[in-house]
């Protein structure tokens, strides 16, 4: 089912990248609408996927905004996020 979720620390178009590439494979095309704050990400997924899609979003340092997440949490997520940005805008 195609669901819409928001998520934190999105930027900009390397981070959409970075978004789209590593969620490919596993939940297929991702749309990451970057005119809406907060961001938010459509994408196809399955009840039984989604604490893999949490995980997977909070290792490249973009969260769901729904996340409860501790203060060290959020501040090693927004570290992750630069990073995957960064990378984000080497691919394209």
């Amino acid at each position: 089912m195609k669901q819409t979720f928001e998520v934190k620390n999105v930027k900009c178009g390397g981070c959409a990248g970075t978004l789209k590439k590593a969620l490919l494979e596993e939940y297929g095309e991702v749309e990451v609408n970057l005119e809406v704050e907060p961001r938010q990400i459509t994408l196809e997924i399955e009840e039984e996927q989604m604490e893999a899609l949490k995980l997977k979003l909070r290792s490249l340092g973009y969260p769901l905004t729904t996340d409860e997440l501790t203060t060290f949490q959020e501040v090693g997520t927004t570290a992750k996020s630069f990073v995957s940005c960064a990378i984000g805008k080497m691919d394209t």
